[in-house]
């Protein structure tokens, strides 16, 4: 009898080893050769599931996409808001191994959308949904006024984290202190503790 092939767990796999590709040597190490040896496949085998290294680009955002909104739907809503916004924005952060190896993707894809508008499609349709999901449930607690202008705000304080935590990662200690202040301007009112630590017991802060 013929093997069943399941084709998406297949471009899956190849997707998810071309993260770890960018992951690990940056976006201008990809190609279809590249990402073959790193699936343990032939370029032939990939070039059956994706025709060109742009489709592959294409779906591997998507997959990278899903990824960090799989994390973040794991933060209980039922956290006091600011706690809760804190380890929303930890999911983003690069402040373990599996977490810098994902914001290093999300930074080469970001600078890659800036000239390909396929990927620039993918980049703002995620984006949406979280500042979707974010704004309303900020507005299921109360913000109702400003959600979406609170949602975009912690969006930015998160990217903007991101970047500095991933070419400064001594400086780990005082963005941290950083992501506090900022929410306790956007949402004042009782946060987890003033000073945080990575080696803390905060949701989600120390990668355990």
């Amino acid at each position: 009898m013929p093997k069943v092939v399941d084709r998406e767990e297949q471009r899956r796999r190849i997707g998810a080893a071309l993260l770890r590709l960018v992951a690990e040597r940056g976006l201008d190490e990809v190609s279809v050769r590249t990402v073959a040896a790193a699936a343990g496949r032939s370029p032939g085998a990939v070039q059956k599931y994706f025709r060109t290294k742009e489709d592959m680009l294409t779906f591997a955002a998507e997959l990278a996409g899903e990824r960090i909104e799989q994390r973040m739907a794991g933060v209980s809503t039922a956290l006091p808001l600011r706690e809760a916004l804190r380890a929303l924005v930890l999911t983003t952060l690069p402040v373990d191994a599996e977490r810098r190896a994902e914001a290093t993707v999300q930074l080469a894809f970001a600078v890659h959308a800036a000239h390909h508008p396929r990927l620039a499609a993918i980049r703002r349709q995620v984006d949406q949904e979280i500042r979707q999901a974010l704004a309303a449930w900020l507005a299921s607690a109360g913000h109702e006024s400003h959600a979406t202008a609170v949602a975009d705000a912690v969006i930015a304080v998160s990217d903007g984290l991101a970047l500095r935590m991933l070419y400064a990662p001594q400086e780990h200690e005082q963005l941290l202190t950083a992501l506090d202040r900022a929410l306790n301007a956007l949402v004042p009112g009782p946060g987890p503790r003033a000073e945080p630590s990575l080696g803390g017991t905060a949701p989600d802060e120390s990668g355990s």
